[in-house]
Order: C-alpha cells, then sequence, then structure tokens
C-alpha cells in the first residue's frame, strides 16, 4: 500500500513539473506521466495566447490580466529575459489557464507554435524628451523578427501590436507577412485601445459621468496629432464649446507624454496600457469565440481613407476583422484635425514599409 501511494504521489510530482517545464517532459511510454495526462496541455477550453515581451513594464501587468481572463486555457509568455520567474510567479494564480515561459531566440518558435492570438509588447519604452520616432529603430527591429517567427509558426493567429511606434511597426509586420505568403489584412491589428481608454476617461471627468458610460471614437493612428477623437459623435451626445474640445483633444493626444514626465524617467504608460491592451485582447477572443457585435477601435488595413492604414471602429469576429467601419460625420474642428493626421501618418507609414522592404 505505502508502495502505491508513493508512485502515485511520484506521478502528481511528475505531473506538477511536466507542467512547468513542457519541454523537459521526457517520459513517452509511461501511462499516466505522458504528456496526454498532464495539464500542460491546458486546464479549461478557451483560446492559446502568446505574449512577446511577456517581461516588460507592459508584458508583466498584461501577462497577469491575461491569466485571470476565462477565455485564455493556454498563456504562453516570452522574452529575452527573466521569462522563468515572471512564469513561475503568474503560474501560481489559481485560474483556469496554463502558463509556459520561453527565454530567448531559440525557445521562439515553440512560444508561438499553434496560438490563437498573439500579443507583442515588446521593445524599449519611451522616456522624458524622445517621440515615438526615437524609439524607431529598436523596436522595428524587434517586431520585424517577432512577425517572421509568427509568420512560420501560426500564421492563422490574431496579431495585436503593442510596440511603438504603431503608426510604424504594423507596416512593417504587413510587409514581414507579405514577405512570407501568410498575410492576411483580416488578422492584423494595431492596438489603439489606450487612446480610447483615456478618451473615455477624460470627457468623463469633464462631464461628471462614470467612464464606463463614455463612449468616444477615437480615429487615425497613434502617437501626437495623429490620434484624433470624434468628439462630435460622443456617445452619450453631448456638445463642448471649441476651447473645451480643443483642450481634451490635446490631453488625449498628449496622454502618453503626461505619464511618462509624471514617472520622471522612470517609466512609459505601462499600467493603463496593459489595461487596454488586455480590453482590446478579450474583445479579439470574444470575437474568435463568435460573439455578436464587438466593436472597437483599431488600427488595421484599410481603406476608409487614402491611406493603407487608419484606426477607426472595427468589428471583430472569428476571422478577425469583419468590417472596418467609415468614420461618419465630422465638425470642422475633426475634419482639419483629420487631414493633420493623415499628413503625419502617411511618413510615419512609409517608414515603416521601407524599413521593412530595405
Amino acid at each position: 500500500m505505502q508502495n502505491h501511494n508513493g508512485e502515485a504521489a511520484s506521478q502528481r510530482i511528475a505531473r506538477i513539473s511536466a507542467h512547468l517545464n513542457p519541454h523537459q517532459l521526457q517520459m513517452e511510454g509511461k501511462s499516466g506521466l505522458e504528456r496526454a495526462y498532464c495539464r500542460a496541455k491546458g486546464g479549461s477550453p478557451g483560446f492559446k495566447v502568446a505574449i512577446l515581451g511577456a517581461s516588460g513594464g507592459i508584458g508583466q501587468p498584461l501577462s497577469m490580466l491575461m491569466k485571470m481572463n476565462p477565455l485564455v486555457s493556454v498563456l504562453h509568455l516570452y522574452d529575452v529575459a527573466n521569462t522563468p520567474g515572471v512564469t513561475s510567479d503568474i503560474s501560481h494564480m489559481d485560474t483556469g489557464a496554463v502558463v509556459r515561459g520561453f527565454l530567448g531566440p531559440q525557445q521562439l518558435e515553440n512560444a508561438l507554435t499553434g496560438m490563437d492570438l498573439v500579443i507583442i509588447p515588446a521593445g524599449v519604452p519611451r522616456k522624458p524628451g524622445m517621440t515615438r520616432d526615437d524609439l524607431f529603430n529598436i523596436n522595428a527591429g524587434i517586431v520585424k523578427t517577432l512577425c517572421e517567427g509568427i509568420a512560420k509558426c501560426c500564421p492563422k493567429a490574431i496579431v495585436n501590436i503593442i510596440s511603438n511606434p504603431v503608426n510604424s511597426t504594423v507596416p512593417i509586420a504587413a510587409e514581414v507577412f507579405k514577405k512570407a505568403g501568410t498575410y492576411d489584412p483580416k488578422r492584423l491589428l494595431g492596438v489603439t485601445m489606450l487612446d480610447v481608454v483615456r478618451a473615455n476617461t477624460f470627457v468623463a471627468e469633464v462631464l461628471g459621468l462614470d467612464p464606463r458610460e463614455v463612449d468616444v471614437s477615437v480615429v487615425g493612428g497613434h502617437a501626437g496629432v495623429t490620434i484624433l477623437p470624434l468628439l462630435s459623435q460622443l456617445k452619450p451626445p453631448c456638445s463642448f464649446t471649441s476651447e473645451e474640445a480643443a483642450y481634451l483633444t490635446s490631453r488625449i493626444q498628449n496622454g502618453g507624454t503626461e505619464v511618462v514626465e509624471a514617472k520622471a524617467g522612470a517609466g512609459s504608460a505601462t499600467l493603463s496600457m496593459a489595461y487596454a491592451a488586455v480590453k482590446f485582447a478579450d474583445a479579439c477572443l470574444r470575437g474568435l469565440r463568435g460573439d455578436a457585435d464587438v466593436i472597437k477601435c483599431a488600427f488595421v488595413p484599410s481603406v476608409v481613407t487614402e491611406l493603407p492604414f487608419f484606426a477607426s471602429k472595427v468589428r471583430l469576429g472569428r476571422n478577425g476583422i469583419e468590417e472596418v467601419y467609415a468614420l461618419g460625420p465630422m465638425n470642422e474642428f475633426e475634419r482639419a484635425g483629420l487631414e493633420m493626421a493623415k499628413k503625419e501618418l502617411a511618413g510615419s507609414i512609409e517608414k515603416g514599409v521601407s524599413f521593412a522592404t530595405k
């Protein structure tokens, strides 16, 4: 009896070990210890999600919040440093998703194989005095490498790009996928959700409302003047004076700088970005599940303007983007803002395309 209990305990320990280190599982042929019996397969029905850049300032809170999402069954955390610690920490959370960590370029393919959704917050953050363009050379190379891995290992995955400058990194991703022959414009989305989250919050403050009752459509891009909140289309409807509209628009456009300066060299908007990214990822997963009327703003391949990429409201579904919505009626202030946004965006998009094709 003692021996039988000992064997059962050994099997349980091996199962736990295999869950934490699936790549070290070499127990083939031993019943009970095969991968098929190991919870590393995934603890609950749902989707497989990879976070690339999981150890960073955005990556860590993003990983934690995705572990809490009931739609996630398997969560792969990838980074070039510190992933084992982050994985161990997050894996102790008592939610259904199974967490696995992957460290370094040699494990990128394992991290990506079989994923339904890939979220990319990888890269360096903005520091005081830096523009989003200053980040370009470092982050552009990182995004290019990661997207090459996606094209090879999970070409059908929905890809959410957070790495700044989004106005350039999304076009880079598109070029990488085109070159690999896997490009599907429905499955590539630049995450501009933080602009919407900020807009809802700042407008709610002015109106004295709960931010959850406010819905501001934010179009254009994801940097400075390319961020265009359409306050005339606000829900619930409300009219602003020209001074109020100018103040709110400026604050929404410069929300990132507000945080960078407040942190005084200690980082950029990481926590609010993680929150916004999870809100958007959850919408993508609900779309994949087949929920109706999942509509969010995102920076996507688009024919809404003459530019090849543009942020506007999109409807998400089983194939990613099911519909890209037109901008709708705008007032004079917004039309002027749109022209400025398009001019700036055109250069950022071209910069991304030329980087990816050089």
